[in-house]
């Protein structure tokens, strides 16, 4: 058959599947997804009749980077295998840290206790009973010093879940890496640091919104000037996910919040290809296996669009997105836990189908505990199996192309524009915060498919169907006992070692420097190594900033 006769056999075929198609049933409003974005029962060019299908969906590593910002995708690098962890105390970590990379993770990732989190020493009031449950405690650049003891930083990037104190942990570990002698110029990382979403969906904010957003875009100016492989943010749908939005409130948010980011960035005087590039993003990923694939193709499609279109980034570096992803925590259950390792498996295939750079498992036993050792192993092989034995990174986007998924790539973009208007319509998103907009939908879109789960309209396997009733017998994590005595212990001896003069006049220092406009980063990076606790640090901060009090709701 000839070239031209092949492509006419090809055209009739497509115009009878067409006609085919328009004269069926349709079906679409019967089926949705959890973001209620109606699927049809098949789907064809039709699907895409007002797109120039296929130059609309362009090349890998071509603007606006639907199918991947580098062109030989996993082909060129693997993503980074970076596995959440933390807990008890620095040396507890440490070691698992060291597990984990001996056994080929490839990026390291911290989880703080809520303590830290929320800016307390262990032996705060307000800690007490908080020790290491949630992850480490991190009180003193002491504490830091062992949990990153004999582990290569220059070789190896870090990422840090910390949001309120983001700015004094991240000091403790660049006096870490100096102390190291490192030149803090060629460390790699990325600190969570995205505090917009902490007023939205997790509630672990400490000041008000203003001071915070200062200290963000401090990070922002100090990493771009400073330390240009260090991602200062990484703007979080995470947590908004595991709040209960949907898909589409998730990828709207998140990319609403990170355009308020470069508004800031770009008030404070930087230059938006100064700052750009070393913004980063962070998405859950759902059972829901091709809307959260359509999900990471259209955020990489809308910031780019975003950021040259509407901010003007001329370096094409600023308008890529680089985003890690972590399979959805709230979709495991207590009940049947080894079925955990099954949608794990699902979820981190549509992460990588889905093109993200950076990727955490969750392990199958965390709905009762925090990862056991053999659990968070077995969630790091799913992810080498992948990428080993799938073959799904032999060719880069596979997916691309499919009328089912480009079409649901294209409806999820839409709505999360819809989400746009609405936002700039009520102010921006401070004052959204304010009025508690945000929370208001995440609240509806929860409750909405809890009643679908409870009605049984939406399965959750072993839950309210195919229930067996079994207790599960599944090792789980037991940590130290007198961890917290070790730890109190080391935090008692930096008091009684270091030099209260030199702590007193830094903290000073910190607190001139807050009241006034200067970049707090260099003032807490001096006290940091001074070895003033993460609680003497946040208390300056809080005299100065004040404590936030939402008002919306009451």
């Amino acid at each position: 058959m000839t070239e031209r006769n092949n492509e006419e056999t090809l055209r009739e075929a497509g115009a009878a599947w067409a006609s085919s198609a328009a004269s069926a049933p349709q079906t679409k409003a019967e089926f949705k997804t959890p973001s209620q974005i109606p699927v049809g029962a098949s789907y064809s060019p039709l699907d895409l009749e007002d797109a120039s299908y296929p130059d609309d969906i362009g090349y890998p590593g071509e603007f606006p980077f639907l199918r991947g910002v580098h062109p030989t995708g996993y082909r060129g690098r693997l993503w980074t295998m970076r596995m959440f962890a933390g807990y008890g105390t620095a040396e507890e970590t440490n070691q698992r840290f060291k597990y984990l990379l001996e056994n080929g993770q490839t990026g390291l990732s911290v989880a703080f206790d809520m303590p830290t989190l929320y800016g307390y020493d262990t032996d705060a009031p307000q800690a007490a009973g908080e020790f290491g449950k949630c992850g480490v405690a991190v009180s003193s650049l002491a504490d830091m010093e062992v949990l990153f003891d004999d582990i290569p930083l220059q070789g190896i990037t870090t990422s840090m879940t910390i949001n309120s104190p983001a700015a004094i942990v991240w000091a403790m570990y660049i006096a870490v890496a100096e102390k190291k002698g490192l030149s803090i110029d060629t460390m790699g990382g990325t600190l969570q640091n995205d505090i917009l979403k902490e007023y939205i969906a997790q509630n672990e904010y400490i000041f008000p919104p203003e001071p915070s957003m200062r200290l963000v875009v401090d990070t922002i100016e100090f990493a771009s000037r400073h330390m240009p492989r260090w991602n200062p943010i990484s703007i979080s749908g995470y947590h908004i996910r595991e709040a209960g939005s949907t898909a589409v409130q998730e990828l709207a948010f998140t990319l609403e919040d990170g355009r308020e980011y470069v508004r800031w960035g770009l008030a404070r005087g930087l230059d938006i290809d100064e700052f750009a590039p070393r913004l980063s993003f962070f998405f859950n990923i759902d059972n829901y296996f091709f809307e959260e694939i359509a999900k990471l193709r259209a955020a990489r499609k809308i910031w780019a669009q975003e950021m040259r279109d509407t901010f003007h980034a001329k370096d094409p570096r600023s308008w890529w997105m680089r985003t890690h992803a972590q399979t959805a925590g709230w979709t495991l259950t207590a009940q049947q836990p080894e079925n955990n390792a099954i949608r794990v498996g699902i979820q981190a295939l549509a992460a990588v189908l889905g093109g993200a750079q950076s990727l955490h498992t969750n392990s199958m036993d965390e709905a009762w505990a925090l990862p056991s050792q053999e659990a968070a192993l077995l969630a790091l092989r799913t992810q080498q199996i992948i990428a080993h034995e799938s073959g799904v990174a032999n060719t880069v986007d596979p997916l691309g192309g499919s009328y089912y998924l480009e079409s649901l790539t294209r409806q999820v973009e839409g709505e999360a524009y819809d989400y746009f208007k609405r936002i700039d319509q009520l102010g921006g998103v401070l004052p959204s915060i304010e009025m508690g907009y945000f929370q208001q939908e995440i609240a509806v879109a929860a409750y909405r498919y809890q009643q679908e789960v409870d009605r049984g309209e939406r399965v959750t396997v072993g839950v309210n169907k195919y229930v067996t009733g079994e207790a599960p017998e599944i090792p789980l994590l037991r940590m130290d006992e007198e961890g917290e005595a070790l730890h109190l212990e080391r935090l008692n001896d930096v008091r009684r070692r270091r030099d209260g003069r030199l702590v007193r006049s830094k903290l000073e220092e910190l607190s001139q420097a807050a009241r006034g406009s200067e970049n707090l980063m260099l003032p807490l990076i001096e006290a940091v190594k001074a070895y003033a606790t993460l609680g003497e640090m946040m208390d300056v901060l809080r005299e100065v900033f004040g404590e936030y009090q939402p008002t919306w709701g009451y």
